[in-house]
Order: C-alpha cells, then structure tokens, then sequence
C-alpha cells in the first residue's frame, strides 16, 4: 500500500528553539525544477525582534567562553554535519539542482570550513593583537573582541558553503548572530539549524529566519541593540545595500558591504571575515619592581 507522503513545514530556530512565526505565514520551497518540496516559515518583523532578544541574551556566556572551547564547539558542528552528509547533499541538490557528486562536494567544503574556522579560534589574538611599545614603564597589549550580535543576510545562491562562510566567522570570535537564510533556497539552513541544535552550541547563539532579506533586512539594519550587519545576501542589489548602509548609521553598526556579485565561496577566506567583527581593545598595566 502506498504511502501518503508527510509534507514539512519548516520552523524559525530561536533561542534553540523551533517557534512558528508569530505572523502566521509560511510559503512554498520548491526545488530546482519548480517541484514543491516543504513550507517555510515567513519570518516577520517581531522574529526578528525576539531572534535579537535572544542574541543578547546569548551573547555574555558566549563571548565568556575561552576561544578553544568555541573551537571545539565548531568542531563538533563539523562532526555532526559529517554524520548527516546525505541529508544536506539532498537538501543542496534540491535546492541548487546539478549532481550528487557536486552538491556533495559543496557539502564537503562547508564542513571543512568549519574546521578552518574552529582552527582559528585560539590563534586569532596571536595574529591581530600585539604587545605596544610605549614610553614609560608599562605593559601595553591590544587583543581583539567580539563586537556584540551581528546580523547576517545569508547569500541567495550558495546555499550552505555560503551560509556557514558567513556564520561560522561570527560566531568563532565570539559574537552571536541573528541570520536570514537564502528567501528561495532555505532548505539546507534549515537542516543547518537542526545540526546546531543538537551540537553543543548554547540556544541564541545562532538564530536562523527564514523570509525575504529585502523585508527582514531593514529591520535588522534599524535595530538598535545590533552592533554589526554583514548585507552580503543583498548582493547586486545596490539600492538596498544602500538603504540598509543609511538603517546602519543611526547606532554606528559595523557594516560588511554588499558585493557587487555573490562571491566565489570556493576561496579560501581571508582573516578579515573574522577581523570585520572584532574589536580592538587596549590594556596598560604598571611594570612591577
């Protein structure tokens, strides 16, 4: 006998939790070639709200963490990504079309990405911070700081190698983020949603909407209790780029500008996806006798 298929319909992870949209709405995922495949939910302007609440909330316990504990945090992102390969080679097939063979070496990249980062956990302040020569008899260190919550527009194409490019540096440094996954392929970030809430990752951390960046995004951009913005799912949009930029002057956030062009994510980063969202803080102490 036939089964009836159980069709989904994929949550907000908040919190470390899994809520509805407090509007009420999802819409239709479909794959590659127009097929349905789930809902979605439809992030609305108070999401965002209680994603950022939630941040906040998140962000003193996280950023308190030694930098190898939160190594060891992503690392077992990694783990956990590696035991469900095929669930987001699916997820990334479905949503981005092409092969097996090539969704799984996009998986393979996103999860080596993650160990690049958990690499650099512990090694960042030895890189950008420094001991300062001064006049005088005093210690002078400088050493890099997470800057608060950031909110990030997940790029519209690259569905998960893009999406952790842009998360996994926030959340390295200690911040915490508040993300818009891609508006037209949210499957794979919300499967990434699902691997973060079983992962040692403290609830807030991470907080995933899924919904339009162009309606999403000027809220986040507004918010005044967020420190930094990455606005690169708004790329080519230059228009919008440039209303978020304008919404991120009021509480001087740290804006990572939108590309002209989604990257090639294939690159190796460089530190300044880290570096962006840090910052610098200086401490003097007397040179005992």
């Amino acid at each position: 006998m036939a089964r009836i298929e159980v069709r989904k319909t994929y949550k907000l992870y908040i919190g470390g939790a899994f809520p509805r949209s407090e509007s009420g709405h999802s819409y239709e995922v479909q794959d590659s070639k127009g097929k349905f495949v789930a809902n979605a939910a439809l992030a609305s302007r108070k999401d965002v709200r209680d994603a950022v609440v939630a941040a906040r909330k998140a962000f003193a316990g996280w950023s308190g963490r030694t930098a190898y504990n939160r190594a060891q945090i992503l690392y077992r992102i990694a783990e956990v990504m590696e035991d469900r390969r095929p669930q987001f080679v699916q997820a990334v097939q479905q949503s981005e079309g092409g092969t097996a063979a090539a969704a799984g070496r996009q998986v393979d990249e996103a999860i080596d990405r993650l160990v690049w980062y958990a690499g650099w956990a512990d090694k960042l302040a030895q890189v950008v911070g420094n001991a300062n020569p001064v006049a005088g008899p005093f210690f002078n260190h400088s050493a890099p700081e997470p800057t608060g919550v950031v909110g990030v527009l997940a790029p519209q194409s690259s569905s998960l190698l893009g999406l952790v490019s842009v998360v996994a540096p926030v959340i390295v440094t200690g911040n915490t983020a508040v993300v818009v996954s891609s508006y037209g392929r949210p499957l794979p970030a919300v499967t990434f949603a699902e691997v973060l809430a079983s992962s040692d990752v403290p609830g807030g951390v991470v907080n995933l909407l899924t919904g339009d960046a162009a309606t999403l995004g000027p809220w986040l951009a507004a918010h005044m209790d967020v420190n930094a913005i990455d606005v690169c799912g708004v790329a080519g949009d230059i228009d919008l780029a440039v209303t978020l930029e304008v919404a991120a002057a009021d509480n001087l956030k740290r804006v990572r500008r939108a590309p002209g062009a989604e990257p090639d994510w294939t690159v190796a980063p460089a530190l300044s996806t880290m570096t962006d969202f840090v910052e610098t803080k200086t401490v003097w102490h007397p040179i005992g006798v």
